[in-house]
């Protein structure tokens, strides 16, 4: 055989193997693995949408967090993630409305945009689908936390049996265990407990008095309404029934949740980092 015939051939043979040039990952191609592999079927309306960006911008790295605040916008930034994933409002609304806000042209709300758009970032809210999973989540990260998991009540990953302590007993090993430092407590220190009910986040008046009727004690929380929730189990108390109420904050109930979803992230997305920013908690005493 010639040698310009062997030459086609190993060219041939080389352009057969050789592998493409490696498409640029987009913030669209991170939302689409994540639909596919969530677990649960994706619903509209949702909250869990695009927030601020180009959805085609090429991502250079993903940070996760509990709530992009314009600090943790930084800190991604200077950790080089261009693509923010959320689990709360960037935009201090649940549906993340900028129409009130840009028409009284709000300096806050103009100032994170701004750093938004100078660093080529994307906010993706990932919010109702990561709470829809089975187990929950949001509930049984905080319990692993706070060293519960061996105490989960088979029927449900919000329920707990914990070994009998008293309410003051309770709130200070949460405290021992979890960066919250303003953490609320409604009831008697001395009220033996032993049935806790879990509800990260800010679930509203009717889940929390759902919680309650499932024979817990302690009912422990994120966040809530104070003529809502905490004046319910307040009049319970006064009424005779043995309850109690936990408030943890919000940011502290859920962010073991989302550093979850980064590791779950990760196992989905190689090309470049994906890294937890935890969100701080802006309350102090």
């Amino acid at each position: 055989m010639r040698l310009s015939a062997l030459l086609v051939v190993f060219a041939f043979v080389v352009a057969g193997t050789t592998p493409r040039a490696q498409q640029p990952l987009t913030a669209h191609d991170v939302v689409e693995r994540v639909k596919q592999n969530i677990g649960v079927l994706w619903t509209e309306p949702t909250v869990d949408t695009f927030k601020d960006g180009d959805s085609t911008t090429r991502v250079t790295g993903v940070a996760v967090t509990m709530m992009a605040t314009f600090d943790v916008l930084q800190r991604a930034a200077a950790g080089g993630a261009n693509l923010v994933i959320t689990h709360e409002p960037t935009f201090y609304d649940h549906l993340d409305k900028l129409d009130v806000l840009e028409a009284e042209h709000d300096s806050v709300t103009a100032v994170k945009r701004d750093f938004i758009r100078q660093h080529h970032m994307v906010v993706v809210r990932m919010h109702d689908h990561w709470h829809r999973r089975h187990p929950e989540p949001m509930a049984t990260a905080l319990s692993h936390k706070l060293g519960w998991d061996q105490y989960r009540s088979a029927d449900s990953e919000f329920l707990y049996n914990l070994p009998e302590t008293t309410l003051a007993e309770l709130a200070r090993a949460i405290r021992l265990r979890l960066p919250a430092p303003t953490i609320r407590v409604v009831g008697d220190p001395n009220l033996r407990v032993t049935k806790i009910v879990v509800v990260p986040g800010a679930a509203g008046f009717a889940r929390h008095r759902q919680a309650l009727r499932q024979d817990g004690d302690v009912l422990v929380i994120g966040e809530a309404h104070e003529w809502e929730t905490v004046e319910y189990v307040a009049d319970a108390i006064t009424a005779g029934q043995k309850k109690a109420l936990i408030i943890l904050g919000h940011i502290p109930s859920e962010q073991d949740g989302m550093e979850e979803f980064a590791r779950w992230l990760g196992t989905l997305v190689k090309e470049v980092p994906v890294t937890f920013v935890p969100a701080a908690d802006p309350f102090w005493r």
